[in-house]
């Protein structure tokens, strides 16, 4: 991926002006690199590595322990480069208005994937913070590209408060690593173990230290407390780059999460399952309750993600507690992390359809605000109709994706004793149906301004990648055995 980032720019350089339309494209191409390499490894070496850790062998570590080629790690490969290159069609019409820099935007784009991808494999303290910032870095660039005053000042805030974020979580290192002695995971699993997971042992130091990685990695996901750059940055920021933010991004997050969580402190005497249901309800609450008021349609899709991260946190939660209430029973038996790793790609093809079509809309209606989309339907039934199909897929509406996702995170949730959590999920999916049904409402039963908005564009590009965000929505809904039984390879590949 660092590979493809790179031609991309050196391309830039030596292609004529007049070629410079083809760079997307060739973005585009050089993507099935890293994916084609993923899918050799996940079902080739990733078998090889998962019987090499089972007999207690470290064969799927390298560089010295601080990444793992595991299937884990290999699911999200796959999820951020079928994201970046679907993101990399739909952004052609943007680099149109901006000829000068569209080596520079692929070539972010690009290497903030390679950051995701990293974090996902990332098994070591200090990669994990490496690729933190080749995640964040990009983005915040990508997020002031239009240099107009919304978007510089998206740029800024994420920028500012990223590196807010970034300093908490280099405090709580410092304070695992004193605590621990080593950077690498499994060292520090073993160091707390040798304690009797008691944080005492560390005069609270590695308690404080966990408190301020999560909320580091909260700001990752965009879960409240932590949401407070999501708003703005979705409404200044190009729409596919935030489209790219709000999947890709979300998804490396949570992989690091796992990551940490189930192989570095999982023996820490913490309440993890009460800490994960704490956060997930108040950003399912906080979210869906803020997102009722809004009038700007990317304003309403950031809350959107804040909810999503609460739903996400459902999954860990459940799969946390499950250790507790079923004895002798790996964390891994319940369906919690599996359903979460599904519902990422679920909301990942949801997200991508909504963002495409909204981009798509907002050329032809000239406006972000929800009342300018009054009678969509008659000038444009085709994005109307994608982005309600959208829509209902992030209520949770059967038979898609998303719902068959909330129910089985909901229904870990009640098997591992969180009933209470599951209510407030259910209730809080119900709230959301209605600020996502309001946009369908205006869409198809107002009626339509005189004026009839600017033409669609021709540019193929943008239409086929959301085409294929719609396609894989409606085929999860409808066949999700395939992903699900990946996602269940790639949580055992954790082998905790």
């Amino acid at each position: 991926m660092a590979g493809a980032a790179t031609l991309v720019i050196i391309f830039d350089l030596v292609l004529p002006r007049r070629a410079g339309g083809l760079l997307p494209y060739l973005a585009f191409l050089m993507l099935a690199g890293p994916f084609v390499l993923s899918l050799y490894q996940f079902y080739d070496l990733g078998e090889a590595a998962s019987l090499l850790r089972s007999t207690g062998d470290d064969g799927a570590s390298i560089l010295t322990g601080s990444l793992s080629v595991d299937r884990f790690a290999l699911f999200f490969n796959f999820l951020v480069t079928g994201a970046a290159a679907l993101v990399v069609l739909a952004s052609t019409e943007y680099v149109r208005l901006m000829p000068r820099f569209r080596g520079e935007y692929f070539g972010l784009l690009l290497f903030s994937a390679t950051g995701m991808m990293l974090l996902a494999a990332a098994t070591e303290l200090i990669t994990i913070y490496v690729a933190l910032e080749l995640t964040s870095l990009p983005i915040a660039a990508l997020a002031a590209f239009l240099m107009s005053r919304r978007s510089s000042e998206a740029g800024m805030k994420f920028l500012i408060i990223g590196a807010i974020s970034s300093a908490l979580m280099l405090y709580g290192m410092a304070l695992v690593f004193g605590f621990t002695g080593s950077t690498e995971l499994t060292e520090i699993a073993a160091a707390v173990g040798h304690a009797g997971g008691d944080v005492a042992f560390g005069n609270w130091a590695l308690l404080v230290g966990i408190v301020l990685l999560v909320a580091g990695f909260g700001f990752k996901i965009s879960a409240a407390p932590f949401q407070m750059w999501v708003p703005d940055v979705y409404e200044g920021a190009p729409t596919p780059v935030v489209a790219f933010l709000s999947v890709a991004s979300k998804a490396a997050g949570f992989a690091v999460l796992f990551r940490v969580l189930f192989t570095g402190f999982f023996d820490v005497s913490l309440d993890w399952a009460v800490l994960m249901a704490a956060l997930a309800a108040a950003s399912m609450s906080i979210g869906n309750a803020v997102a009722m008021g809004q009038s700007n349609i990317r304003r309403l899709f950031g809350y959107s993600t804040i909810a999503h991260a609460g739903y996400l946190l459902v999954g860990v939660a459940a799969s946390v507690k499950a250790a507790d209430v079923i004895p002798d029973v790996p964390v891994f038996a319940s369906i919690g992390l599996d359903s979460v790793l599904f519902y990422l790609v679920a909301y990942t093809a949801a997200n991508l359809t909504a963002f495409f079509a909204i981009a798509a809309i907002g050329e032809r209606v000239g406006s972000d605000r929800i009342s300018d989309y009054a009678g969509l339907f008659h000038r444009s039934p085709v994005l109307a109709g994608t982005l309600a199909l959208a829509l209902i897929a992030l209520v949770g509406v059967p038979p898609t994706g998303i719902f068959i996702a909330k129910l089985y995170v909901f229904t870990a949730a009640v098997d591992s004793g969180l009933a209470w959590l599951a209510i407030v999920g259910v209730v809080n999916s119900a709230v959301s149906a209605y600020y996502y049904m309001r946009i369908i409402r205006v869409m198809f039963l107002q009626q339509a301004p005189a004026a009839p908005g600017a033409p669609p564009s021709r540019n193929p590009a943008p239409w086929a990648a959301l085409g294929v965000a719609a396609a894989v929505l409606v085929f999860l809904g409808v066949a999700p055995g395939f992903v699900m039984e990946a996602a269940g390879a790639a949580v055992s590949a954790l082998g905790v």
